[in-house]
This record gives C-alpha cells, sequence and structure tokens, in this order.
C-alpha cells in the first residue's frame, strides 16, 4: 500500500533523517538549508516531532536526536547549585573535567515556576561554545531569574563516581549549594 505524504510530512521524515545521521548539533538554519525552507519553518517541524515523543533535543549549539539506548544506563542525578555568572565557565569545566554531562539548567521563577533550558555540554570545547554564545548574544544566564542565582543542573556520567567527584569539586569551589 503506498501512502502519500504532504510536502511538510516528507520534510519531517527528512528533518529526523538528518538528525538521526548527525555526530554533531544541526543548527535550524543547517537544516533549513538542507531542506529548502526557513529557520523559522524549522522551528515549527521539529516542535511538531517533540509533539509527538520525538527525541529531540534542542541546545545551544543546535539540534540533537538523543533516542534512549537499551543497555546504555548513564547515572544521573540533579544537584543544586549557586554562583555568579562570572563563574558559570567555571561550573561547567568542572562538570566535564569529570567526565559528566550537564544536561541542563532549572530555576523556579515566582511566575511561571520551573523553567528549564537544555544546555547539553560533555567537554570543554562544548563549554567554551556555551560560554562564548552567552556572551556574544548579551544573553543572561537562567539562573539570574532566580532571586539568588540558585539552580539545579540534571548531570549525568559513565558511574555514580564520576558524580561525587564532580560534586566534590563543586562543593570545593562554594558552587555546590547541600
Amino acid at each position: 500500500m503506498k501512502v502519500n505524504l504532504t510536502a511538510s510530512e516528507a520534510r519531517r521524515v527528512l528533518i529526523l533523517d538528518l538528525l538521526k545521521e548527525a555526530d554533531q548539533p544541526l543548527t535550524g538554519k543547517e537544516i533549513g538549508e538542507r531542506t529548502g525552507v526557513s529557520r523559522q519553518v524549522v522551528v515549527g517541524d521539529i516542535n511538531l516531532l517533540k509533539a509527538v515523543d520525538e527525541p529531540i533535543v534542542a541546545t545551544s549549539r543546535g539540534y540533537l536526536y538523543l533516542p534512549e539506548r537499551p543497555g546504555s544506563l548513564r547515572a544521573e542525578r540533579i544537584v543544586v547549585c549557586q554562583h555568579t555568572a562570572d563563574q558559570a565557565e567555571q561550573e561547567l569545566t568542572i562538570f566535564v573535567d569529570h567526565g559528566v554531562t550537564v544536561k541542563d539548567v532549572r530555576v523556579e521563577h515566582p511566575v511561571y515556576g520551573d523553567l528549564t533550558a537544555s544546555i547539553m555540554v560533555s567537554n570543554r570545547m562544548e563549554v567554551k561554545d556555551f560560554i562564548t554564545k552567552i556572551r556574544s548574544s548579551n544573553a543572561v544566564y537562567l539562573s539570574a531569574l532566580s532571586d539568588d542565582y540558585t539552580h539545579l543542573h540534571t548531570i549525568s556520567a559513565d558511574d555514580v563516581k564520576q558524580l561525587d567527584q564532580a560534586c566534590e569539586a563543586l562543593r570545593k569551589a562554594g558552587i555546590l549549594v547541600e
């Protein structure tokens, strides 16, 4: 039985294929160039794909397809941190130097409740790219939306020991809140 897809459905299938095959994040602009549409159309398509539970994550470097992999259990935890904007790079570097991936940042906003943003940094180059994008766009860190810069991170690593060591280093740096 032959199924006829609309042009937008076919484009979403192509976007999924591009993301699944990519070995690094793809920006909305890159996807748009490869599919012949604007970045805004890509953003809409990504939102529609997320709405049907496709595991697409938007990061500061672009979009990633992150399916759950059977048998690849990673240790994960949520930690509470507090620091100034000037210490953000130090915090992220401590994590990645211990083999830890920082998946996201979350703050509690007095009006909107929990606000979460994807970070997805795993090495120093990704940290540097993230910090550069924040600075070059004059954006504020999500933690600035809390009264005292307190924020949470979901972190993951191959084993619990790496998480423990990263937390100990953050404790020594005065960043971990316990």
